[in-house]
């Protein structure tokens, strides 16, 4: 787990929490969970994992009217 001091976080950052619960087939199983929306999901894989965060991450770029360069 990564702590980052209050002072350093930006003011319309992302949080998520990731619980690593499992590591089977060479990759981890665990949770992921929106500190700011208080969703909370699983994820069968690091990729999975990967591509929820891209996906939040492009949420909030659409709806700030940006986007998130890929």
């Amino acid at each position: 787990m990564i702590i980052i001091p209050r002072n350093e976080v930006r003011k319309n950052a992302n949080t998520f929490v990731v619980k690593i619960i499992d590591q089977q087939n060479e990759t981890w199983q665990g949770t992921i969970t929106w500190i700011d929306d208080k969703k909370e999901q699983n994820f069968r894989s690091l990729l999975e994992l990967i591509k929820l965060i891209d996906s939040a991450l492009d949420n909030e770029a659409n709806e700030k009217g940006g986007a998130h360069e890929k």
